[in-house]
């Protein structure tokens, strides 16, 4: 079910989720928001309906110039209590990642704990946050402001070496429909992505090791993308996190263990 509350393009996996437990499911930059089948098997498996938001900039959702990654959390605040869910387990993907960290800063009480695939840490103006992205050049240029970002967008083009062959395998298997997805975000334009690479390299507007939730970590060591450093920086800060690392998975094949990530959380 898709609808729109508080502005925002909210998809349901069942007509009603007031009561239920609830996977809430941050999508990765691009994408559009919509409910992925493998999301949905893995959730329902577990006994949780799932809520996915567009962020803003994407599909649905309008754009919020200078948007911070806690502030995409507080939007999802009234989202959430308009349907009525009974707890959340908040689960990103890549750049999904800190905003399902975010929630759980955000929305203690009802976050009952995180899954983070892949996903950025913290940024830090150092050499090592870089290291190991195939194609850094988006980050690159978000570090250095918006106006810089908006012209690498201009010319970028996705570099098919920063996904190994697990990768490709699982986007033409179980995660095809997350490159179909990808593939309409993109053509919806650049804003969503160009506010999340800024959004990831400017302070995140919360701390995370106030995060009291548990966090799983669950990382791919053959990811070019979000190289293992980057699991290992959010594992240094999270009071409560364990990390997972898969040392035959990328970017998009970690992707994989998300029906076993649900049964340890």
């Amino acid at each position: 079910m898709r609808t729109t509350i508080a502005g925002l393009d909210v998809h349901t996996s069942h007509g009603a989720v007031a009561g239920r437990d609830v996977l809430l499911w941050h999508h990765g930059s691009p994408q559009t928001g919509a409910i992925l089948e493998p999301v949905r098997a893995a959730a329902e498996a577990r006994g949780l309906a799932v809520v996915s938001v567009a962020r803003p900039a994407y599909a649905g959702s309008p754009r919020v110039a200078g948007r911070r990654v806690v502030d995409v959390a507080r939007g999802l605040q009234p989202v959430l209590q308009r349907l009525g869910v009974a707890s959340v387990v908040s689960v990103g993907a890549s750049g999904g990642g800190p905003h399902a960290l975010a929630c759980a800063a955000v929305m203690p009480q009802l976050v009952r704990a995180v899954v983070m695939f892949a996903s950025p840490a913290p940024f830090v103006d150092e050499p090592w946050w870089f290291c190991g992205m195939q194609a850094p050049g988006g980050l690159l240029a978000a570090a250095a402001g918006e106006d810089e970002r908006r012209r690498f967008a201009e010319t970028d083009e996705f570099d098919p070496v920063q996904f190994v062959d697990a990768d490709y395998a699982a986007l033409q298997g179980e995660w095809a429909s997350l490159g179909a997805d990808a593939g309409a975000a993109g053509a919806d334009g650049p804003d969503g992505l160009i506010d999340d690479d800024l959004a990831f390299t400017r302070p995140w507007g919360f701390a995370p090791e106030e995060v009291t939730a548990s966090v799983l970590l669950v990382q791919g060591e053959r990811d070019r993308v979000i190289p293992p450093s980057h699991g290992r920086a959010l594992a240094a800060v999270l009071p409560h996190a364990t990390l997972a690392l898969h040392p035959d998975d990328g970017h998009v094949s970690v992707l994989r263990h998300l029906g076993a990530a649900l049964a340890r959380v």
